[in-house]
């Protein structure tokens, strides 16, 4: 596995930034999911610039609650919105159905619902309040960048383990990682987790595999599989409970 992964490491690193990210790449034909077990390192680049922005602003005389917009704001950029996007479709589907159907259709409507309002609203707030916390405390730096690895790396997990909901769409397109390839990404998520946050690591592991498991149960239940809404969703609540383990232990 370790040497298939070395061979196909530069391929699998543009495929990984060129779904993940808007970033601008050189043009490359995608791996898909294959490249799956690197997930992590664009959410650790992505928490990098995200911390290079909060030390400029802090620099800058910046508050620490319009630093933490910012950050999220660059976030946002840097992905055009995807997993934010995939929160609030989810929201919508999930809960604003009455049959299978009926969701799959709500969360492909490109409208959003009060469900879809009320969940990016409350987990962008939630998010906002831990990474404030964690800027008054100095400690924003390896925890954006922890966090963005460890909430990359439950969406190839939940892509492994249940089926596509749907026959359409990013996340058919893109295809299903085996397992071997999404225990490579959540081992190389924890081992960077490891580096910057200590024995941290392993509440914010526990917190976002709960939520993720969570999700992953919720969307088999009333979809009976997975799309790229729920894998959106999946990173949005895994990042929040990684930043939030973090600013408790601040």
């Amino acid at each position: 596995m370790l040497r298939d992964i070395a061979h196909r490491l530069p391929a699998d690193l543009l495929s990984a930034f060129a779904l993940l990210s808007r970033l601008p790449l050189p043009d490359h034909r995608g791996t898909g999911a294959a490249s799956a077990w690197a997930w992590p390192l664009v959410g650790a680049v992505l928490g990098a610039l995200g911390a290079a922005l909060a030390a400029s602003a802090q620099w800058l005389g910046v508050t620490p609650g319009v630093t933490a917009a910012l950050v999220l704001g660059l976030a946002a950029m840097l992905t055009g919105g995807l997993h934010e996007d995939g929160l609030s479709d989810s929201a919508d589907g999930l809960y604003g159905g009455w049959t299978r159907e009926r969701r799959l259709e709500i969360m492909k409507d490109s409208r959003v619902g009060s469900y879809g309002v009320l969940a990016l609203v409350l987990v962008t707030l939630a998010r906002w309040s831990a990474l404030t916390a964690l800027l008054v405390h100095g400690a924003y730096g390896p925890a954006l960048v922890a966090a963005g690895a460890m909430s990359r790396a439950p969406m190839a997990l939940v892509m492994s383990l249940l089926p596509n909901a749907r026959t359409e769409g990013l996340s058919h397109a893109t295809g299903r990682p085996g397992p071997a390839t999404a225990l490579t990404g959540l081992a190389l998520a924890v081992a960077i987790g490891a580096v910057l946050t200590g024995w941290s690591v392993v509440p914010m592991t526990f917190a976002a595999l709960a939520v993720t498991l969570w999700l992953a149960v919720s969307a088999l239940r009333r979809i009976g599989g997975q799309t790229g809404d729920i894998l959106g969703a999946t990173q949005q609540l895994a990042e929040l409970a990684c930043l939030a383990v973090l600013s408790v232990r601040a």
